[in-house]
Order: structure tokens, then C-alpha cells, then sequence
């Protein structure tokens, strides 16, 4: 396959363009942020990339957290909406018909119509450049209940999340895969009118000179051979 180089550039996609929140119950805020992502599995840890020139840049530092809010395809326009305008000059909340509902463990406010809600705190701000990383723990995450089943699993499958590669939003496709499947051993398939068997009646294996009803009768006449007397 023939390829072109380009210079240096973030060219990586998809990635999710979360809806963070930021502010206060009574002063709520929420921007776009393409450049979210994990850092840490133990303890779970996420980033944000935020230009300072944002006007939720100063909520944040001054709060020291912010949640992430996973967005639908049903909140596409809002996502879109909120990463163009200023919380400087509009409720964003209000203008979208967003719900700024309490967090748990942090100050500022979840978006009601994400579906999945990760309070986060902030430990650590890099400067990077044209971005600051914001680096902060999960203290809770909030899950809508009707992604649950009956045993308490999360389908997020069933969330139709939204998904951004190069200045586009996609919704995503069919399922390929489970993690893990690629190197999972394979069932043998089940012949049609084969019962399976039942565990505890395995067969140990046959020693020489047994037969099936136990050990081989000895020949007629035969009889071991005495020892000579010297």
C-alpha cells in the first residue's frame, strides 16, 4: 500500500467529544472536550487538554474538578453547540435544555441526559503548549439504570454513544468483537442428536490384557513352569 508523509499532526481518531461540566449548581457550565482520555486503571485516572484562553479553564483551576459526561447520538448538536459557544456569554445549560443535576462527591454539576457521569478531582495541571493537561482521580461514576440488566451488568451498548474523527460525528457500528476473542479457544460444535456427556462417568483407560468385562482369562492347560531342584 503506497502511503504520503505529512508533517507531525494529532491525526487520531475516533475519540469521544465528552461534555465536561464544570462551575456550580447555581452557576452551572459545560463544554466540548475532544481530548479526553484514560491515564490509570488503579486508581482510576482521566485527562482533559483544555486551551487557557476557555472560559471554563478558570472554573476548573479554581474548583480543582469537573465531570465528564459520555455523549448520545441524541446530544450530537448540543455536543457540537457547546464547543463553539462561550459560557462567558450564554447559559449553556439553559440554551441546550440540559439538566445540571448534584454530584455526589464533587461541586459542580452532572449533565441529566448523559447517560454515564465520571465525577472527577483534579491532582495534577501540566502546560503543554496550546493545552493544559488537567489530570484527576474518578471519585464516582453515575450509570442511567436502564443500561443495567436484571444482574446488574452494564450494557453500554445500548447508550448510542457518540463518536468524532476529524471534524465529523459518527455514531458507532455493529459490534466486531469482545475483548479477548481474537485469542479464545474455540467450542467444538455439537453433532445434532448427540447427547452431551455427563461429567463424573469418564472411562479410565484400558490396561494390556483387559478386555471389557475386566482381566483376559488365562488359556486352558496352561500352567507357570516350577523351578528345577538342584
Amino acid at each position: 500500500m503506497n502511503k504520503i508523509t505529512w508533517k507531525g499532526s494529532v491525526l487520531l481518531g475516533p475519540i469521544p467529544p465528552v461534555l465536561v461540566s464544570c462551575g456550580t449548581p447555581e452557576a452551572p457550565n459545560v463544554f466540548t472536550v475532544a481530548w479526553a482520555g484514560i491515564v490509570n486503571t488503579h486508581p482510576p485516572r482521566v485527562s482533559i487538554s483544555v486551551r487557557p484562553s476557555r472560559h471554563s479553564y478558570g472554573l476548573i483551576q479554581e474548583s480543582g474538578a469537573f465531570v465528564i459526561n459520555l455523549p448520545t447520538t441524541a446530544l450530537a448538536r448540543a455536543v457540537d453547540w457547546c464547543g463553539v459557544k462561550s459560557g462567558r456569554d450564554v447559559n449553556k445549560f439553559e440554551a441546550m435544555g440540559l439538566t445540571a443535576l448534584p454530584a455526589s462527591q464533587v461541586g459542580c454539576p452532572l449533565v441529566g441526559e448523559s447517560p454515564v457521569n465520571l465525577e472527577c478531582k483534579v491532582f495534577q495541571q501540566i502546560p503543554l503548549g496550546t493545552h493544559d493537561l488537567f489530570l484527576a482521580d474518578v471519585v464516582a461514576v453515575n450509570v442511567s439504570e436502564n443500561l443495567l440488566d436484571a444482574a446488574g451488568k452494564l450494557h453500554l451498548e445500548r447508550a448510542g454513544l457518540l463518536a468524532y474523527a476529524h471534524g465529523q460525528y459518527y455514531s458507532l457500528g455493529e459490534e466486531l468483537g469482545t475483548f479477548g476473542w481474537s485469542v479464545r479457544k474455540k467450542q467444538p460444535p455439537v453433532k445434532k442428536g448427540a447427547a452431551p456427556k455427563k461429567p463424573g462417568f469418564e472411562k479410565a483407560p484400558r490396561k494390556a490384557g483387559e478386555t471389557k468385562r475386566g482381566p483376559a482369562p488365562k488359556k486352558a492347560g496352561y500352567a507357570p513352569r516350577r523351578p528345577k531342584k538342584k
